[in-house]
């Protein structure tokens, strides 16, 4: 046998070995090839998502936001959960604003409620407040500035007026 029979034969037979190999690839190439797309996409999504999440903090100054924060305060005994808080302040909120059928009574308390929770909201994100030492209007002002601080930290509360927001929407 010469060279090029010897070269021929061994090819034969590398083709025979590799034979089921090369007819599960045709079976299976569209399964792969999804597969590889889809991980590309899925790589391609997470690194818009950092990107943007980057840019976001920068644009927003997110350490800026949060430096003043005492995270100790967080990890207090006794603490109620900030979620909890929010929670209480909504249904207050609401309270506060569905008050016109009920007594004076019903309704002062409800406002001490929700000006009690707002200071304790105020202290678990470090923000300063004076609801305490205030009365009359200036309480209601600073009871106003005090959400709007709450809002510009992450934590939505009812509007006001609610009713007069969202007729003009």
């Amino acid at each position: 046998m010469g060279l090029g029979q010897e070269l021929l034969l061994a090819l034969t037979i590398l083709a025979v070995c590799c034979l089921p190999a090369l007819i599960a690839l045709v079976f299976c190439a569209d399964e792969i090839l999804d597969r590889v797309a889809c991980g590309w996409a899925d790589w391609r999504d997470r690194r818009r998502e950092r990107r943007t999440v980057a840019r976001l903090d920068r644009a927003i100054e997110a350490e800026a936001l949060t430096r003043d924060i005492d995270l100790t305060e967080f990890d207090r005994e006794g603490r109620r959960p900030l979620e909890q808080l929010a929670i209480d302040l909504r249904r207050l909120g609401g309270h506060r604003l569905a008050a016109a059928d009920r007594s004076v009574v019903w309704h002062g308390a409800v406002i001490e409620a929700y000006d009690e929770r707002l200071r304790a909201a105020c202290r678990a994100l470090g923000i300063a407040e004076h609801l305490a030492e205030l009365d009359g209007v200036d309480r209601e002002i600073e009871r106003v500035r005090v959400e709007g601080l709450l809002h510009a930290a992450g934590l939505t509360l009812p509007a006001a007026r609610a009713a007069h927001h969202q007729r003009h929407r």
